[in-house]
């Protein structure tokens, strides 16, 4: 849903509208007729804007996700050049920000009303699909400039979207279609949702989101790199494929679809309410019901536009459609062009008889003549008027018209607004109209309106594609309604602005959305009724529901701000009513045939789209020159992991409130040890009851994630670490370095809570889910948990009392090619660790140790004379291993330490080997090493 075909972009190297950029590509060079066409297509290749960087980054919470893609490109060559920015969308989107930055400069989106002239205009260009038509189509954001020679640029686009429920699974779609090989591409997309994660699955990429049947399932598996982690609430599924990788599967970096499907799990038959600072959001997909009945008349068209491929793919997904009825099902047949075929003159009941010749019906239909819409549909619905008024069944079914075309009206009534007008008032809401369009000739806007102004649904079918399989597929949505006129109330007093509350069917699989304002925030109980017709009786659920209402802090540090009005501090649940109040006023907007009603409506959506910052109908975005404040990676980090603001999603009831904006840097009060594990990795053991330290390295492998502490059985803590690779400086004796770029600490009790820190962004989900900045100083707590973040220096966990680890952030402003920004990890209390940690600091913490074979005091060690080496034997948890003694530098180099070294990565040291302290994922809590082990999550 795409309304910025009119976006200007208001730079001094402006390449025009985006109406303007019809196509993806570079601009054709002037080159004289004589040079050969091979030294053409290398003079192109060679000045071909380099993409260095395509990523992408959701987090979908409660269903809402929010979607944010960052580009980085290069003009390699001589000349200036126009560059594009190009990205496909799901239909149902709307964007909420785009950022330029070209060289130094910053160009920053800003949404704002769209004079009331533009408004026509912008509605005819939106006309593909809209969220109640159910389209599963994308459309596509474009944007260029001119970029100057041997300078880059870089693009950040952001969108929202509300996942559907179809066929019993979510879909979130990234398309990943960067037009060249990347260096570095990379999809992240997270998953949060307190009802619990069901039946997570990644699908392999697919170049065409028209998917059809949902019977069969892609059974591909994801792509070549994909890794998912996941536990009951949350998921992390990361796709990074390599150059290489990415040739195999597109050499012109057409990669495809990147496509997640899952559920939730699902307990309250009065569905699951959710509430977050005065919003609430209500799912309702009942399940475990006895199906209505369907009455259904299929409408063909068999015009001579319909000759060849069409007709004959629609023929076979009716004959399986008409196998696919139920006994208590009715049905009947029409074929039309500019006369309309009934097959019978009222509907037939479903045996193997009136299947049989329904399919012998359908054969026979031959392609001739014009495309009479109006009339078709006129004696479709007369056929399921008449038999639901003779059979006094109208509470216990439901009636259907599924019409397939693939025209415009060309005989009969052909004028648009009369075609509506008599459909709407055949049907009178009591019967349904879902719409299907065949290839790219079809009045599409038309059946969108019909399907909108009559309770159904509408589809877009490319012949190019199984038009077959699209059709069952479509038809698999709707082939099994459960319940029929669904009224959701609640308390008129308390609660307000919520979205629709009447829906004229449930199908099996979907699920119903309502969303409002909680006039009490501090309510803790809210009553649902929920009334609705099934196949047997009229059917009631009353509940009061436990809402367990949740707050936002009042300040969270690094939160971008909204402007043009907003709310200072908007949550999830906010956005998610804003989308779907948004989306029923266009509906209602494309309804209206009243001009004052239709004024009414746009004034709203628009007031509603800027204060919210949707680009939709009515309203434009402009790019306006900006501070350069932060940079690429700042925003990205923050703004594409939480969404437009930091978000906290409740998953268990604790409460984790954020404190306020320290002005000074955080320095907690705590004496940090030497254990520690920092830089290549070197690890650092102190033994304070022995008076001794310990040093070690660990040559471990990027990617890969080592168990650094773990406690799980006991104190219920443990701490993981994932490595990141760099080459090794000019002239060293390593092949390749590696650091911490990820630690990851779980604890367990009393609540569980999960915190994930990198050198940029600290999330603690411990209840509440919050994102801290590393480059602002702040302070949270709860139920014995502390986390303070001293800017772009150290991030300290205090928990319990008597357990806390700091982690130091070691970041370059212009790093050599052998350096990365990394976290070091050290130990600063841990008497709260039981006797059965392990983990390769945690097995010596509270143990012994002492020297042999050492004539010198081992307590105090003298520092050896030149050329002398001091070596011993040391004895610690039952091993001897031969140490020399060494000095190591800690703690960003402030502080030197004597150590006895072990040689050969800690051999003979720590228990086991080193494949026994790799972690399947980053909250993986199982340990090869003492009792009650077990891959907590």
């Amino acid at each position: 849903m795409l309304p910025l075909l009119g976006l200007c972009l208001a730079l001094p190297f402006c390449a025009g509208s985006l109406e303007e950029v019809q196509s993806w590509g570079d601009t054709s060079e002037q080159v004289a007729l004589r040079v050969p066409r091979q030294v053409r297509l290398l003079q192109r290749l060679k000045t071909k804007p380099l993409m260095t960087e395509f990523s992408v980054k959701s987090t979908i919470i409660s269903r809402y996700a929010f979607t944010t893609v960052a580009c980085r490109l290069l003009n390699r060559a001589s000349e200036d050049q126009e560059i594009t920015f190009q990205m496909q969308i799901p239909a149902a989107a709307f964007i909420t920000n785009f950022t330029m930055l070209i060289g130094d400069k910053v160009y920053q989106g800003e949404i704002t009303e769209k004079e009331k002239k533009n408004g026509d205009k912008v509605k005819e260009k939106r006309n593909k699909t809209t969220e109640v038509s159910g389209e599963k189509g994308t459309e596509t954001f474009r944007a260029s400039v001119v970029l100057p020679s041997k300078d880059k640029a870089a693009f950040l686009l952001s969108y929202e979207e509300l996942l559907q429920r179809r066929l019993g699974k979510y879909e979130h779609v990234v398309s990943v279609r960067p037009q060249q090989l990347v260096g570095r591409l990379t999809v992240e997309v997270t998953i949060l949702e307190r009802s619990g994660i069901a039946a997570l699955e990644v699908l392999g990429l697919q170049n065409s989101r028209r998917q059809g049947s949902g019977r069969g399932q892609d059974d591909s598996g994801p792509p070549p790199s994909t890794v998912i982690n996941q536990n009951e609430t949350f998921a992390k599924v990361v796709f990074k494929p390599t150059v290489v990788q990415q040739a195999k599967i597109a050499q012109n970096g057409i990669l495809g679809d990147f496509i997640i499907r899952y559920d939730v799990n699902r307990e309250q038959s009065i569905g699951d309410i959710q509430v977050l600072n005065g919003y609430f959001v209500h799912y309702f997909a009942p399940k475990d019901l006895p199906p209505l009945p369907k009455n259904v008349v299929f409408v063909l068209d068999s015009s001579a536009s319909m000759v060849g491929t069409k007709l004959r793919q629609t023929k076979d997904a009716l004959f399986t459609i008409l196998h696919d009825l139920r006994p208590q099902d009715r049905f009947n047949i029409i074929g039309f062009s500019n006369r309309v075929k009934v097959w019978k003159d009222h509907l037939v009941s479903v045996t193997p008889n009136n299947i049989r010749d329904g399919k012998v019906y359908i054969h026979h239909m031959s392609p001739t003549g014009g495309t009479d819409i109006n009339g078709a549909l006129q004696r479709g619905i007369r056929l399921l008027n008449d038999f639901v008024a003779h059979n006094d069944i109208e509470d216990r079914s439901v009636s259907l018209v599924i019409f397939l075309t693939d025209g415009k009206p060309t005989a009969g009534e052909t004028h648009t607004p009369k075609i509506l007008n008599n459909t709407r008032e055949a049907a009178r809401g009591r019967v349904c109209i879902f719409t299907v369009g065949i290839g790219a000739d079809v009045d599409f806007k038309l059946l969108e309106m019909l399907s909108l102004e009559n309770c159904g649904l509408t589809r877009h079918v490319h012949e190019d594609h199984d038009a077959r399989a699209q059709l069952i597929g479509f038809y698999d949505e709707i082939r099994t309604p459960l319940l029929s006129d669904i009224r959701v109330d609640y308390p008129p007093g308390l609660v307000e602005h919520a979205t629709r509350t009447l829906f004229p069917n449930y199908f099996n699989g979907s699920e119903i959305i309502i969303a409002g304002k909680l006039v009490d925030k501090e309510m803790d109980r809210l009553h649902v009724e929920v009334t609705a017709s099934n196949s047997k009786k009229f059917v009631v659920l009353k509940k009061d529901v436990p809402v367990e209402p949740r707050r936002m802090g009042n300040d969270v540090p690094g939160s971008p701000r909204p402007k043009g009005g907003g709310q200072e501090h908007p949550n999830h649940l906010e956005r998610l009513w804003s989308y779907l109040t948004l989306k029923e006023l266009l509906s209602s907007w494309l309804q209206s045939d009243e001009q004052p009603e239709r004024e009414r409506l746009r004034q709203e959506v628009q007031a509603l789209a800027v204060n919210h910052r949707f680009l939709a109908p009515f309203t434009s975005m402009t790019l306006k020159s900006a501070p350069r404040t932060e940079t690429l990676e700042d925003a990205y980090g923050t703004s594409a992991a939480t969404g437009p603001e930091t978000v906290m999603q409740s998953l268990r009831g604790a409460h984790l409130q954020p404190g306020p904006a320290l002005k000074k840097p955080y320095n907690p009060r705590i004496k940090v040890s030497k254990t520690s594990a920092d830089g290549d990795p070197h690890f650092v053991v102190d033994f304070p009851l022995s008076n001794l330290t310990v040093c070690f390295n660990i040559d471990g492998q990027p990617g890969h994630i080592l168990r650094l502490v773990s406690d799980h059985a006991d104190s219920g803590v443990t701490v993981n670490g994932e490595l990141i690779g760099a080459p090794a400086p000019p002239n060293g004796h390593k092949k390749q370095r590696t650091y911490f770029r990820t630690i990851t600490i779980l604890v367990n009790k009393p609540e569980r809570s999960y915190l994930e820190i990198t050198p940029t962004r600290v999330i603690v989900d411990g209840g509440d889910r919050l994102v801290l900045p590393c480059n602002q100083s702040a302070a949270v707590g709860s139920q014995g948990l502390e986390v303070s973040v001293s800017a772009n220096a150290k991030v300290t966990i205090a928990i319990q009392g008597n357990v806390a680890f700091v982690i130091l952030l070691h970041l370059y402003k212009k790093p050599a090619p052998y350096q990365r920004n990394h976290l070091g990890f050290y130990v600063a209390n841990g008497q709260g660790l039981s006797g059965n940690c392990h983990g390769l600091l945690g097995q010596f913490l509270n143990q012994e140790a002492r020297l042999t074979g050492l004539g010198k005091s081992p307590a105090h060690p003298s520092v050896p004379e030149t050329g002398e080496r001091s070596e011993a034997v040391l004895e610690v948890k039952g091993h001897q291993v031969p140490v020399v003694w060494k000095q190591r530098k800690i703690y960003n180099g402030e502080e030197q330490v004597d150590c006895w070294f072990a040689r050969n990565n800690a051999a003979n040291l720590i228990d086991g080997e080193y494949k026994d302290y790799l972690a399947a994922h980053p909250f993986d809590s199982e340990t090869t090493f003492g009792p009650g082990t077990s891959r907590g999550l």
